[in-house]
């Protein structure tokens, strides 16, 4: 790429606290900042941390298909709320994402 010239954004809302992976979202902590990743944020759910991998839907599904199929257990089991439904929580994740 020709020097002075930005890169691309990669897809996505400017302000996403949305994971991505397990719909976890306190609607404070942005997992994705003007299309960017948020390196230094760690879902509390499911443990995924925001990178470029994030941009393929397919591999969102295998990150989600892991976590569920070992158990869908809390990354920070002190953040749970007792009345965690992970069917309402993944109900949160973009469409896009899916």
């Amino acid at each position: 790429m020709p020097s002075g010239q930005e890169l691309p954004a990669p897809p996505g809302p400017e302000w996403e606290t949305v994971c991505r992976v397990c719909g976890y979202d306190d609607g404070v902590e942005p997992f994705w900042e003007a299309g960017w990743p948020n390196e230094g944020a760690i879902c509390p759910c499911c443990g995924n941390e925001p990178s470029m991998s994030d941009v393929s839907v397919m591999g969102l599904r295998n990150l989600r298909g892991y976590w569920v199929g070992q158990g869908a257990c809390w990354d920070s089991p002190s953040l749970r709320p007792k009345d965690w439904d992970i069917l309402e929580q993944v109900k949160h994740i973009p469409a896009e994402w899916r």
